[in-house]
């Protein structure tokens, strides 16, 4: 089973830290990990004719530092005795110095508390979504909620076999990875595991027009063959992953499968908010290798719809367009 070995958690002054702190601390316990716990604050600029760098600017960030480390240190004193937890200020844009502590220390798992910006009608916020996009390790943005322990977890996977095969070879292996992480999540808080693909038949809508004069009958049989071969891959996935995990493992879990038939990021979000997702463990579409070109449009749209915690992966061979000297 997926184990994380050095795990981040990013700070922020929300009350929601508390509830959230237990759950991170409960990972790395459970996961034998090292635990960092970084709080960014942003540079201090003190106004008009004031200039960088002054006394002024100078002693209000040493103030609002001395007043972080102590909510700080205040949110990680009742886990000391369970964990060993390394915290860390820093100064400058939050999602640029998370992902330069990833690369300079190893994390392996971000977790961070959504943004939810009141003037957006979506849970992640700007910094969020930089992290989605550009960190090089899993991303958990945990949305707290009153439970301690997930319900239902539901793994987005693309079960597609049409691409070329260096894309196919990375596709399975994200697919894996994200089955991995779900049976582990939810194997940890004995959540319903779900596994939905969404699927779609390419010119389905000009085969039915009137002018390709291709009959209904004909129609429905190869949207049905369609199918039937979409069914094929997931159960092929799936067993592939039994295999990996063990047949105990999902044999205990016992799955519920989704194969819907329309756009992913249409029916995706529609699924989490039908059965009640607390987490949805998926991956972002990257070309590997090519710093800048980071998350696809229906990862993005998935994102951007959804309510509840994700769990985002990157696909093998990512690069992140951070670098250590920026």
């Amino acid at each position: 089973m997926k184990r994380f070995k050095n795990i981040l958690y990013v700070f922020s002054n929300k009350k929601s830290n508390e509830s959230v702190m237990d759950r991170v601390v409960t990972l790395a316990e459970n996961n034998q990990a090292r635990l960092t716990v970084v709080s960014v604050l942003e540079p201090v600029t003190v106004g008009f004719g004031m200039p960088e760098g002054g006394p002024i600017s100078v002693s209000l960030q040493a103030a609002m530092l001395n007043a972080q480390t102590q909510n700080v240190e205040t949110l990680v004193a009742p886990y000391r005795a369970r964990v060993d937890v390394r915290t860390q200020l820093l100064i400058g844009t939050q999602f640029l110095k998370v992902i330069r502590e990833v690369l300079h220390h190893g994390h392996d798992l971000v977790i961070k508390v959504p943004e939810s910006p009141d003037w957006l009608d979506q849970l992640f916020g700007s910094e969020d979504m930089h992290l989605l996009r550009k960190c090089p390790c899993p991303v958990w943005l945990v949305k707290p909620v009153a439970q301690k322990t997930y319900r239902r977890i539901l793994a987005a996977v693309d079960a597609d076999d049409t691409h070329t095969p260096a894309k196919q070879k990375t596709q399975n292996e994200m697919n894996q990875q994200i089955l991995e992480l779900a049976s582990s999540m939810a194997l940890s808080g004995f959540a319903e595991l779900h596994i939905v693909y969404a699927w779609e038949v390419t010119g389905e809508s000009v085969l039915r027009d009137t002018l390709i004069h291709m009959s209904e009958e004909k129609v429905t049989a190869y949207v049905e063959s369609e199918r039937q071969k979409r069914e094929a891959n997931l159960d092929r996935l799936i067993n592939q992953a039994s295999r990996k995990l063990g047949q105990e493992t999902l044999g205990y879990l016992k799955p519920r499968t989704h194969l819907i038939k329309g756009r992913a990021r249409k029916e995706i979000p529609a699924l989490a908010r039908q059965i009640e997702a607390d987490l949805i463990v998926m991956g972002t579409v990257a070309r590997t290798g090519v710093p800048g070109f980071i998350i696809g449009n229906t990862a993005e749209a998935i994102l951007n719809q959804i309510e509840c915690s994700v769990l985002a992966l990157k696909p093998p061979g990512f690069v992140t367009p951070v670098t250590l000297n920026d």
